[in-house]
């Protein structure tokens, strides 16, 4: 039996599909299982980029010392004030999902405010399509969205091969996990 078990009614991220819709903005308080600090020396400009770019909102701030934004439940950046910031982006990343019907517009809005700020869309060996994000701080942020799955495809393929197969595809019974 695997020790994998669909657990979709934990997130926020709908299931994959071409009508997939993307949940509303969560503006409940709680207590973050995880988040990205990020230092910046223009916090305005920062807010103003992960807003109009990234599709975030501004939670609350502490004027000019920092700023919580977040997109949905349980995706949370907190930017802060700071002196100085990396020369260039680093290669490590951080991910957030989304659905495919948002890749465009994200793409289009990150363009608009920094032609160069993008790089993508493309499609992974997991099923996803990235865009890959730098922003003004210069972080590098994938935006990553599920794509429907097709048990025909490669993509299946590669998934099954580490483990991962879709429900109903004689995984066993699962009540324990339930």
């Amino acid at each position: 039996m695997s020790d994998y078990y669909d657990a979709f009614e934990m997130s926020p991220v709908p299931t994959p599909g071409p009508d997939a819709v993307a949940p509303e903005p969560y503006r409940g308080i709680y207590g973050m299982p995880a988040f990205v600090t990020i230092p910046t020396t223009d916090l305005a400009a920062s807010v103003d980029f992960w807003t109009r770019g990234l599709g975030f909102f501004a939670l609350f701030s502490i004027p000019g010392t920092l700023v919580h934004l977040r997109r949905w439940a349980f995706q949370d950046v907190l930017l802060r004030s700071a002196e100085s910031v990396p020369a260039q982006a680093p290669a490590m990343s951080f991910s957030f999902s989304g659905v495919l019907n948002q890749i465009d517009s994200l793409v289009e809005a990150c363009r608009a405010l920094n032609p160069d700020s993008v790089d993508g869309p493309r499609d992974t060996p997991w099923n996803t399509r990235d865009v890959e994000v730098i922003t003004p701080e210069n972080a590098r942020i994938i935006f990553t969205a599920a794509k429907p799955f097709d048990p025909a495809s490669q993509e299946a393929r590669n998934l099954e091969a580490i483990g991962i197969t879709p429900p109903g595809a004689g995984r066993g019974d699962n009540e324990e996990h339930a």
